[in-house]
């Protein structure tokens, strides 16, 4: 399989492409993981991987969606986005998730990247913006991979999206990238429309004839203003997807990335453990991206003007955030103890991050439920690459090793703040 893996790799991606990926995002990002475990060492934390809203703007108007897309629209400029990257890289960051609303509509998105050409980033699209144009440019670039939504057939994708014709555009716009010879992805985010279609063996060939390099599926969170909690998993579901991306890990000739679990099949929260935050259109720092609330910005203002590694370094709010993550669960806080979060949000006195301005009201308002954490139902890699990589690059880091006796009753502390017990599961 590794080496059908490889013989794809070779064939269908532009060979300096591989190359660039090899080195920026393989060799040097797994040294910004080093120095990442070094910090954690000495009790500092600036997370390796950062992922980067540019623009809250958006074409689609998707079920659940926590972005506020159709306010007035707000970006990341080039002069903000080249200090944010250039000092990351002084702590030693090379990788860097853009995220939107949609990047493409950021009219200087690729212009930005192509300043940068020691780092790799990950643009998380929807392929509409994609024109053969676009796909050459991101060819010449060579240190960018478009990561692009389906989210289900044609009717399924009109329904979750909100408009019409939604999947033939994102079609067109990922065949333009693989016509390139681009290292192009395809995540999902599961829900109740589109799991029986899209988490099938079925779906994942059809990946790989199309020439995908690599795949992610996601699982539906519901959040934000319009959460539709209607469309979660069931926590079955949620154990089935974690066993589909391990057993397809293990035979199919395609990279499968997930985010939330260990090579040993413990759950994670990757905001808990420090290896990744997230900075919103406006320059806020946010703990992940569902967490709408911030305290620093890597803006300078009148009252705070320290370089970006202090404001990471020294955030009591993020440190906090951080703890009693680690402490809660090895879920996700959020949505199985939003009653906490909130209490650690008053007390730091954090700002509604949205330009909505009611993100602690739905906070509020949010149903209790399980995420990604299942003690005893763990499933280990079955892979030995990705679960040799986990090991030594995506763990927990021993963030929950000093409160295993909290993090072993969460499910007991769930279950009084539950009440009976859940239908739908939400982990990602």
């Amino acid at each position: 399989m590794h080496l059908q893996l490889l013989t794809r790799l070779l064939r269908e991606t532009d060979k300096r492409l591989l190359w660039k990926l090899a080195w920026n995002m393989g060799w040097k990002g797994m040294l910004s993981v080093q120095k990442h475990k070094s910090r954690l060492r000495r009790g500092e934390v600036f997370p390796p991987f950062l992922y980067v809203s540019i623009i809250n703007s958006c074409n689609l108007r998707c079920q659940g969606c926590w972005v506020d897309v159709a306010a007035k629209q707000q970006t990341i400029g080039p002069e903000a986005f080249a200090k944010l990257v250039h000092e990351a890289q002084e702590m030693g960051n090379v990788f860097f998730g853009v995220v939107g609303g949609e990047p493409f509509m950021h009219p200087q998105l690729l212009d930005m990247l192509a300043k940068h050409p020691d780092c790799y980033f990950q643009i998380f699209t929807n392929g509409h913006f994609i024109t053969p144009e676009r796909a050459r440019r991101l060819r010449q670039l060579g240190n960018v991979t478009p990561l692009i939504s389906v989210e289900g057939t044609e009717i399924i994708s009109d329904q979750r999206r909100g408009r019409n014709g939604v999947l033939s555009k994102t079609l067109e716009g990922l065949q333009n990238c693989l016509k390139e010879k681009v290292f192009t992805g395809v995540c999902t985010s599961l829900c109740q429309t589109n799991f029986d279609d899209l988490l099938q063996e079925k779906w994942v060939d059809r990946l790989i004839e199309m020439g995908v390099h690599y795949t992610w599926f996601h699982v539906y969170r519901p959040m934000g203003p319009d959460a539709n909690p209607q469309l979660c998993l069931t926590p079955d579901q949620q154990r089935r997807a974690r066993q589909f991306v391990v057993e397809m890990r293990a035979k199919k000739p395609i990279i499968i990335v997930d985010a939330y679990f260990d090579g040993e099949g413990r759950a994670l929260c990757p905001a808990a453990t420090g290896i990744s935050h997230h900075i919103n259109p406006w320059g806020g720092i946010e703990p992940c991206p569902i967490v709408q609330f911030t305290k620093e910005s890597i803006h300078a203002t009148e009252t705070d003007s320290r370089p970006l590694r202090e404001k990471f370094l020294h955030s009591a709010y993020l440190h906090d955030f951080r703890k009693l993550a680690a402490n809660t669960t090895r879920g996700c806080i959020v949505l199985e103890r939003p009653d906490l979060l909130q209490q650690l949000l008053e007390k730091h006195g954090a700002q509604d991050g949205t330009a909505r301005g009611t993100a602690l009201a739905e906070l509020a308002a949010m149903q209790v439920r399980t995420s990604q954490f299942n003690p005893g139902q763990e499933i280990p890699e079955k892979n030995w690459l990705y679960r040799l990589a986990k090991r030594f690059w995506f763990n927990d880091f021993g963030v929950y090793e000093q409160n295993a006796h909290d993090t072993l009753s969460a499910p007991a502390v769930l279950r009084r703040q539950a009440g009976p017990p859940q239908t739908a599961d939400c982990a990602e």
